[in-house]
């Protein structure tokens, strides 16, 4: 059935800008949980990446590696597909807000101090992509569909 909060949570009137937006950034952000959940791509793992985050106070360290990398890697791989995309990318969005303000914004603004610039980027995006939803070439738009054709 077509509710109004299925329209609020799938529909989007974002074109093919959405999808440039989703894929790519879907990819970093599954890598980046892939390398806290399974050591991919030269990460540390659910252990080394919960040690080392409840040395920085974020505690207890394995459950927020788990959190962090399931956000990261789920709603990145949702983001790639377009599915349920406003939660995905809300979910992102406060992780690399937990990620700016507990780890980089101390060292300031640049990449190269290890600064903020590049969590505050995919923040940007994944805000947007929140805000806008999943565009063209989606699966939230065959959902929708799908739940417009059901009515009954």
């Amino acid at each position: 059935m077509n509710t109004p909060f299925s329209k609020a949570l799938l529909a989007s009137r974002g074109g093919y800008a959405a999808l440039v937006l989703r894929v790519p950034v879907g990819l970093i952000l599954a890598a980046h949980g892939a390398q806290k959940l399974f050591g991919w791509f030269g990460g540390y793992g659910l252990e080394g990446t919960g040690q080392w985050l409840a040395s920085i106070g974020l505690a207890p360290g394995y459950l927020m590696a788990l959190l962090a990398g399931g956000a990261e890697f789920f709603g990145g791989l949702a983001l790639v597909a377009g599915l349920l995309t406003r939660p995905a990318a809300l979910v992102t969005a406060f992780t690399m807000l937990v990620a700016i303000f507990s780890v980089h914004i101390g060292n300031g603004l640049f990449m190269s101090n290890n600064g903020y610039e590049y969590a505050l980027s995919l923040f940007a995006v994944t805000l947007a992509l929140a805000i806008q939803g999943a565009g063209k070439l989606a699966l939230d738009n065959v959902i929708l569909a799908r739940t417009a054709g059901s009515k009954g």
